[in-house]
């Protein structure tokens, strides 16, 4: 990549500077929590390195960041104030907050920003100007932003595969580098679209029809597919089982049974699920074979002997890419498959990702060892995108 890297901006000395860091600090919290508590902090532990080195450097650190998906105007239930109260512990130094983006607070937050310390932007999506599909109101709220800074260092991957404001208009404003974090996960994304064999790619989540981008255009490459999480309801249906009150997308049946024909013995699907009453950790649930899914119960996770199968496709695999949980990981009885998978990836002895995203979550939330993983990605959107192909914007507008 002929781009310029954090590395150029440090070598080049940043202290006095004022540099706009986009980073991706979109993480998730407890339902309901009251004040909010963030349940995964790994987006943001992930862009440390690049606010550190930065701050140690004598900078003056401005990040901005989007949260959740405000329609356009301040949203109190995405402000980014609880993610200031973690960076400032995380960082262990204080971080000024501004409780706007690019109104006075933030002026008054970017005038009087000393080197060495940390300025935290409002939601950058409270603008209506961020995620604008109309290039001049993107670009008027680019030129705001801009003006803050002196360089500017594009250090949010999870947003990158998005022509916003902060990601693809700012660059063109300032002198811009690329950050540890965004040049790190596309180091893996390359290696991961030109796999050493045996390539394994294992897929979960909700819908077929937000994979099939990524499946159509990884099915060529690898040796085997294996497909859990609520997908593979219609996969199952699309060869003759009957599947309950499960996760089921009519109109992807034909697609999948092409898949399926084309795909032959490298897609994997799974023998048994566990069947439950309800969406719920209580409800009455069972382990029973695919051709047995009761009427009135609906799958929320891969059974025991799917797990087995799964774990044995990717024992002899020496890349393999993960991306979505095999079942509602969130509810106790439903993780077992997702847990028991992401054991056994951790037990290849080759390039093991994580593709953002649940999968990431569901590491953590499960307690797995995360530095077990030869990597975690930031972005699941953005991973699944790259290796369809696509040009990222946040990425074409560093490399200009």
């Amino acid at each position: 990549m002929s781009v310029k890297t954090l590395d150029d901006l440090l070598g080049e000395g940043v202290s006095g500077r004022r540099v706009l860091v986009r980073a991706d600090l979109n993480v998730p919290f407890e339902k309901g929590s009251d004040p909010r508590v963030i349940t995964d902090d790994g987006r943001i532990r992930a862009v440390l390195p690049t606010l550190v080195a930065l701050r140690d450097a004598g900078a003056r650190v401005i990040v901005m960041s989007h949260l959740g998906r405000p329609k356009g105007a301040p949203d109190p239930a995405f402000t980014l104030s609880p993610v200031a109260d973690r960076l400032r512990e995380l960082l262990g130094s204080a971080v000024v907050y501004a409780e706007d983006t690019v109104g006075p607070g933030a002026e008054t937050a970017v005038a009087a920003l000393e080197d060495g310390h940390v300025l935290l932007l409002e939601n950058l999506r409270f603008n209506a100007g961020e995620t604008s599909k109309d290039a001049a109101e993107r670009e008027a709220f680019a030129a705001q932003l801009a003006a803050f800074a002196d360089v500017y260092v594009g250090d949010g991957f999870g947003a990158v595969h998005r022509k916003h404001a902060s990601v693809y208009d700012v660059p063109a404003l300032l002198p811009h580098y690329v950050g540890g974090l965004v040049g790190r996960e596309l180091d893996v994304l390359k290696k991961v679209a030109s796999p050493e064999a045996p390539y394994v790619v294992v897929l979960g989540g909700s819908k077929v029809s937000d994979k099939l981008a990524v499946i159509e255009a990884l099915l060529p490459k690898v040796d085997k597919l294996l497909i859990g999480g609520g997908m593979c309801f219609t996969f199952l249906k699309a060869q003759g089982h009957e599947v309950g009150k499960s996760l089921l997308q009519e109109e992807m049946l034909s697609t999948c049974a092409d898949l399926l024909a084309r795909g032959g013995d490298r897609i994997v699907l799974p023998v048994d699920v566990v069947a439950a009453s309800a969406f719920a950790a209580d409800a009455a649930h069972d382990v029973v074979p695919i051709d047995a899914i009761p009427a009135d119960r609906l799958g929320l996770d891969i059974g025991p002997e799917s797990v087995k199968i799964f774990a044995d496709a990717v024992s002899t695999a020496k890349t393999v890419f993960w991306n979505g949980p095999m079942g509602v990981f969130e509810l106790a009885p439903f993780a077992a498959g997702t847990r028991g998978v992401a054991e056994a990836i951790l037990a290849v002895d080759g390039f093991t990702v994580v593709g953002g995203g649940d999968s990431a979550a569901a590491v953590r939330t499960l307690g797995l060892k995360e530095d077990g993983f030869g990597h975690i990605s930031t972005g699941g959107g953005a991973s699944l995108e790259y290796l369809e192909g696509k040009t990222l914007p946040g990425i074409e507008a560093l490399e200009k």
